[in-house]
């Protein structure tokens, strides 16, 4: 065989092999009919969403499931709120399919949705001391969205601020860790420095401005008509309504731009940045099934070589001592979370569908328990 029709062949291989992985990846098997799965003898239930399909918001159900219990090095949580994020919508439908390498091919490994928390210790394994039945909590893990759960107590749980309700802490996890991160680590802000925040009004956007303002810079906001004043309320220095001007064609230079919205190219947006700027990716609005988001950031990675300001594009990590760091600037009022609208659990699935529309301001709360 020679060295030519050996290559044919391997490249028809490796052809047939990408078609058959997509077909896996974006194959959505049928959802389960029938009551819930049975419980085993002996359990104790709870209520939580769940999710046993890919698709829409109707296929979130909140079904009785396990009550868990906490290791030695846990705490039981009896959560009181916790909010929804991006992050929710896009598990529940497996897109883009690139997440169904880890989640799972035609169905989710894992049926649980949310991260934020805020609620009270019911319990400690026998090795914590940190914390006590009754201690207010507030923090992030998987599966937020249900009556109780469990954390490492060495992880991301902490006391909840005084200040905050049950409510606002549950909605501070993922969005302001995303934006702490972002500014602080990613976008190098300092003292005196000029931010635009691209997306000012949403989840991350409303913590980017605010924890911004924390870090001492002087920051422009990007929003529409309707949230201008509400962007302002919380810090931001100037506005600017994208619906009667686009940012990238202003004359103001900025130091860092961070950008949960995705809607301009890197060299559009280097045309506003100083040459030793900072542009840093948070989101990206796409309805590209396969990459989603991505397609922006990885388009930025490609110019990031000719073009002077520097780019970025991360995934938050949930980190207990920028959860710490957070709780002080909440307990010392230098941020406040901004809520939109709050469902009860049983309303789950609609919580979720409102934060898909895109249009939500601030954060959007599920509540499980009252005050």
């Amino acid at each position: 065989m020679t060295m030519k029709r050996l290559l044919k062949i391997l490249a028809a291989l490796v052809a047939v092999a990408a078609v058959a992985l997509a077909i896996l990846m974006s194959h959505d098997s049928a959802c389960p009919t029938g009551p819930a799965p049975a419980l085993a003898p002996g359990v104790t239930p709870m209520k939580a969403a769940v999710y046993r399909c890919y698709g829409p918001p109707e296929v979130v159900k909140v079904e009785d499931v396990a009550k868990p219990t906490p290791a030695d090095d846990e705490v039981l949580v009896k959560v009181h709120a916790a909010s929804v994020n991006p992050l929710d919508w896009h598990t529940m439908r497996g897109q883009p399919y690139l997440m169904r390498l880890g989640s799972g091919f035609g169905r989710p490994k894992e049926t649980r949705l949310g991260v934020d928390f805020a609620g009270a210790v019911e319990a400690v394994g026998k090795d914590v001391t940190r914390f006590k039945p009754g201690d207010p909590v507030f923090g992030a893990r998987n599966g937020a969205l249900a009556e109780y759960l469990v954390v490492k107590a060495a992880r991301n749980v902490l006391p909840k601020p005084d200040r905050l309700t049950f409510e606002q802490a549950g909605s501070v996890g993922v969005a302001a860790v995303t934006a702490l991160q972002a500014l602080r680590d990613h976008g190098k802000v300092k003292p005196g420095q000029r931010v635009l925040v691209n997306g000012a009004s949403g989840g991350v956007g409303t913590f980017a401005v605010q924890i911004a303002k924390a870090l001492g810079a002087e920051v422009t906001g990007v929003c529409s008509t309707r949230n201008v004043e509400m962007v302002k309320s919380i810090g931001a220095d100037h506005v600017i309504d994208y619906k009667q001007q686009d940012f990238i064609e202003g004359s103001d230079r900025y130091d860092v731009v961070i950008d949960a919205v995705g809607n301009h190219s890197f060299r559009q947006v280097a045309r506003v940045l100083e040459p030793d700027g900072h542009y840093v990716v948070v989101g990206a609005v796409s309805d590209n099934r396969w990459l989603g988001g991505l397609i922006q950031p990885l388009v930025a990675m490609l110019q990031s070589p000719f073009v002077k300001p520097k780019f970025a594009f991360f995934i938050a990590e949930m980190k207990p001592e920028d959860l710490a760091y957070l709780a002080g600037l909440l307990e010392s009022g230098r941020i406040t979370p901004v809520i939109d609208r709050t469902y009860p659990l049983a309303e789950a699935a609609d919580a979720i569908a409102y934060v898909e529309e895109g249009h939500a301001r601030g954060k959007v709360v599920v509540t499980v328990r009252g005050e």
